[in-house]
């Protein structure tokens, strides 16, 4: 909400407008979740300065809290290039942005037979990983022989803060989850970023290096064991889409556990003749998944 009020951007939902008191529930976690994500930066930024993490005894507090913010913003960019370029995926090119570091960047990415995508995968894994040994040694709190407990809490409620749970919970909200919801909903806002070309070819020599190659072995073999392909197999790639002027129907997205599988797995499966008319006809697909829809139901 406050990106979106920033930008002057409003955030566009495809659920109802909450009543009174789903608005009240939702605002109480909100804050409940700021006075949590409050309560352990000051744990965690009191035991840095106090000397009480695992943090190396040669870098000075101060530097390790700059280094420590600089490289939660790291992973947190690298989380929302993962949601923004999947995003951008299902775009026709000239949907992609007009901007020299969006043409760039998906120049990059979408190009060849688009193994860059998964390359990227690949990479930003070991770059995330690689922050986060640093980061650890920030948000891992760990009490001298004979120092005192941190705000001179009980011992077990130090204990608890020594499991490091509170450090967990930072790095989860302030470097995942907050700018996976950005991305989420300004996917071309971040392919606009100059950061975000720099950081893909980073992650693409990281993946160039070979070290998680096993990766890409492991995915082959998953998918001839399970017979796995590609989404445009079924559904046309965007430009496809957008000849035959088929936009995603978010109606006909009620997919999951509990949900009987409709078009297109069904299609893949059904006669011919079948495929033939629900390609000339877009009634009939709908037709059968009104049917599922009845079954679901019942």
């Amino acid at each position: 909400y406050l990106v979106s009020a920033i930008s002057g951007k409003k955030i566009e939902s495809n659920e109802p407008p909450r009543t009174a008191l789903q608005g009240l529930w939702y605002w109480f976690r909100c804050l409940y979740s700021l006075a949590i994500l409050v309560f352990c930066f000051a744990v965690t930024l009191v035991a840095l300065f106090d000397g009480k993490t695992t943090m190396w005894k040669g870098v000075p507090s101060w530097l390790a809290m700059i280094i420590f913010f600089i490289l939660m913003s790291v992973v947190g960019m690298l989380e929302a290039m993962q949601i923004a370029f999947f995003a951008v995926a299902k775009f026709t090119p000239e949907e992609r942005g007009d901007s020299k570091f969006q043409k760039m960047t998906c120049q990059l990415l979408f190009k060849g037979d688009g193994k860059n995508l998964p390359g990227f995968m690949i990479g930003r894994q070991l770059m995330v990983v690689s922050c986060m040994f640093f980061i650890a040694r920030v948000t891992s709190v760990s009490i001298p022989e004979g120092g005192s407990n941190i705000f001179d809490v009980p011992d077990s409620v130090q204990e608890f803060f020594n499991t490091g749970l509170l450090g967990a919970l930072i790095t989860t909200i302030v470097a995942s989850i907050t700018w996976q919801l950005v991305a989420s909903a300004f996917p071309l806002a971040f392919l606009a970023n100059p950061i975000t070309y720099i950081f893909l070819r980073i992650c693409l020599m990281f993946e160039a290096s070979g070290i998680c190659h096993g990766a890409w072995v492991l995915a082959a073999i998953q998918k001839k064991a399970w017979g796995f392909q590609r989404d445009e197999v079924y559904i046309g790639t965007a430009e496809e889409r957008a000849k035959m002027n088929k936009g995603d129907d978010t109606a006909q997205s009620h997919v999951g556990v509990g949900h009987i599988a409709k078009l297109p797995n069904f299609a893949q499966n059904a006669p011919q003749s079948l495929k033939d008319l629900l390609e000339k006809d877009a009634s009939v697909g709908a037709y059968i998944n009104s049917i599922y829809d009845d079954l679901e139901k019942n």
